[in-house]
């Protein structure tokens, strides 16, 4: 099926795709249409691409502002900060790009690729972009220095499955040197390889030494590590079809490797899979450390450790929730804020930026990443609306 850009504008066409990921090829085709009928019929006018988005939407606690630090990034997924300041995001459409920044502003704007294979993921290392590929993951050596003319990738590693269905991959090396790099499950739910799937893996930043690091992970799109005790955390999505409310997302913690997380027996810490849950209690695999709320899609995560907002947010965890996409009322399309309890309090999730979900379900954004920056803001990425947010903090 071809499609062209006359009734509505190329970026809105982007961002259709991006509703769509996360799903086999015909379910794609098939949300990829409805939401261009969504679009054509005024569900909300995303305008052109040049269109101002609605920032003035977005609800932020006391004191907070956001902006729009760019909004010429089609699909823009996880991003990730080089040592010189370069801002590079991945993408579900093929692109791979470069913000070069200053005080807060896009001073230049650099494409690194343009075809690669749902390229979601990227991470920096000794001078090098890292970039997923559902089955591949690549590396641009000494890219900062060769924005406008990106060196061919490296091939790190091309046996990863490369099954679609959950098979875009959020990466990032961790305090040990080690690129830690998920698998989903490639599907709702099944009871697939452990060895393949429904984990995350690491490895040497040359591709060597692939171990599983954790299992009964269904599909994790954000992991960071805690600043204080540098053992990981991340999100995971729950499985679909058990209704409006159940199971949670969740955000668990692995402080060493071999911990199982229950996928596909057990559901959001206490939901017992009805096909594959009989002889295996929840009881049995590790606990989350916060539910997140069932379809909330909670997706990028990233420990706060900046100066710039008050300091009870020191060491606190965002997370974006990119929003419900088969829930009889949409949840999600907004950034929480986890704060996590001291001397054995239970941690609390409260909203930070809320507003890209309008009355009568209007959508005109979907939050995908988080990523503190160095002068203390906040980057919140958005892969529907095509654009990248900043925010920041002043004393009322």
């Amino acid at each position: 099926m071809t499609l062209t850009c006359k009734a509505f504008s190329c970026d809105d066409s982007r961002r259709a795709s991006a509703f769509a990921q996360g799903f086999s090829r015909s379910a794609h085709s098939f949300l990829l249409v409805a939401n261009f009928l969504i679009l054509l019929t005024g569900s909300f006018a995303a305008g052109g691409a040049h269109a101002a988005l609605p920032i003035d939407q977005i609800k932020l606690p006391p004191g907070f502002s956001i902006a729009v630090l760019a909004d010429n990034v089609p699909s823009a997924r996880a991003m990730v900060l080089s040592p010189k300041g370069v801002l590079y995001a991945g993408s579900i459409d093929g692109h791979v790009y470069a913000l070069e920044l200053k005080d807060g502003r896009v001073t230049a704007r650099h494409v690194i690729s343009s075809d690669l294979d749902e390229p979601a993921g990227v991470a920096f290392h000794n001078g090098a972009l890292y970039v997923s590929a559902i089955s591949r993951i690549l590396r641009f050596d000494d890219i900062d220095d060769h924005l406008d003319a990106p060196p061919k990738p490296v091939v790190v590693t091309d046996k990863l499955p490369s099954d679609r269905h959950h098979g875009w991959k959020f990466i990032a090396f961790g305090p040990d040197g080690k690129l830690y790099v998920p698998t989903g499950a490639p599907c709702n739910v099944c009871n697939p390889d452990r060895k393949r799937y429904a984990l995350i893996a690491r490895m040497n930043p040359d591709g060597t030494d692939y171990e599983v690091f954790a299992n009964g992970v269904r599909n994790t799109v954000g992991f960071d590590w805690n600043p204080q005790t540098k053992e990981l955390w991340f999100t995971d999505n729950g499985r679909d079809m058990l209704g409006d409310d159940i199971p949670d997302d969740k955000l668990n913690r692995a402080p060493k490797a071999g911990m199982d997380f229950g996928f596909p027996y057990c559901h959001g810490g206490d939901v017992t899979d009805p096909e594959f849950g009989a002889g295996h209690p929840c009881s049995g695999f590790t606990p989350p450390v916060v539910k997140l709320g069932a379809h909330v899609a909670s997706l990028g995560m990233r420990f706060y450790t900046g100066t710039m907002f008050p300091a009870d947010y020191k060491n606190n965890v965002f997370i974006a929730e990119h929003g419900s996409w088969n829930r009889s009322t949409k949840v999600g399309y907004r950034v929480v804020r986890i704060v996590l309890g001291a001397n054995g309090e239970k941690p609390r999730m409260e909203p930070f930026a809320q507003g890209w979900l309008l009355p009568k379900e209007q959508v005109w954004g979907r939050p995908a990443d988080v990523l503190p920056m160095p002068d203390g803001s906040l980057l919140v990425s958005d892969d529907y609306a095509g654009a990248i947010y900043r925010i920041t903090y002043a004393q009322p």
